[in-house]
């Protein structure tokens, strides 16, 4: 078993739903994480209350554009406007989507990047050079799909690949990876084994609605299923305890019921210390 240094700490997404109880209730929450994007445009109230916040917890950010896997330049202004966003609330993790979605304009959605060498090679050089304009690591997620077009490798083997190449963090969403298990038959547990634990920065864990037997689709609009809560206690025998977010973007329930959820990661996170 291969062990990383303890880190217990749970956080939830921060969404507008609840805004003005985090604001004015300061929940037991251990990190808030923000979509850039979602804050960047916004005015000097959204930015007054956002640095409020920021004085109160540590923050995350998920971001949503920024195409790792496009075939179009890397967007470097946007970069770099993710930068200043990131030294203005002093916030040391930026994570985004191991994915694309852009090609000739915006895609508006999240697309897998074909599991081949040569595409590894590709995305590696985009994050190397985002870490550069960053001065920080890149932390990409490992997101869920429907078809891996052009394949020529296996998941893991790419997933790896782009972390070594272009020595980058990882996000393990554990809702993920048991939506492709199922999705694309293979195992759960084997997947996490063979993850490099010195490359988990933090994680994730949502709901996923059930499609079919074998479609199930990655909707963050549920609660967590207990098979995923499951596989995030294994994930922690196996690497250690890591900080993990509660994401929940659609039918958001009252912040009350999302912290009383998020305890059950802090329980797995005590059982996994113990």
């Amino acid at each position: 078993m291969r062990r990383r240094q303890v880190r217990r700490s749970v956080g939830i997404g921060l969404r507008r739903e609840f805004l003005a109880d985090v604001l004015h209730e300061t929940p037991a929450v251990g990190f808030w994480e923000v979509a850039p994007e979602n804050w960047i445009p916004r005015g000097n109230e959204a930015q007054r209350e956002l640095a409020e916040i920021r004085e109160r917890y540590p923050l995350t950010t998920h971001g949503l554009s920024l195409s790792i896997g496009s075939p179009d330049p890397l967007d470097e202004p946007f970069v770099l406007a993710i930068k200043d966003f990131l030294n203005r609330y002093k916030i040391d993790l930026y994570s985004e989507h191991l994915s694309y979605c852009s090609a000739q304009g915006h895609l508006y959605d999240l697309l897998p990047i074909p599991f081949t060498e040569e595409a590894a090679n590709y995305v590696a050089e985009r994050v190397r050079r985002v870490q550069e304009l960053l001065e920080r690591p890149l932390i990409l997620e490992n997101v869920s799909y429907y078809a891996a077009p052009g394949q020529q490798i296996r998941e893991l083997e790419f997933i790896c690949q782009v972390l070594d190449q272009a020595d980058c963090k990882l996000l393990l969403d554990v809702n993920n990876v048991y939506v492709n298990s199922v999705n694309h038959s293979y195992d759960p547990y084997e997947f996490i084994r063979q993850l490099p634990s010195e490359r988990i920065a933090y994680g994730h864990i949502a709901g996923h609605f059930d499609e079919a037997p074998d479609l199930l689709i990655d909707t963050h609009g549920t609660d967590v299923k207990p098979e995923v809560w499951k596989l995030l206690e294994f994930a922690y025998q196996q690497h250690g305890v890591f900080p993990t977010l509660l994401e929940r973007d659609f039918n958001i329930p009252p912040l009350a019921e999302l912290c009383r959820q998020a305890q059950q990661i802090s329980a797995l996170q005590d059982a996994a210390d113990a």
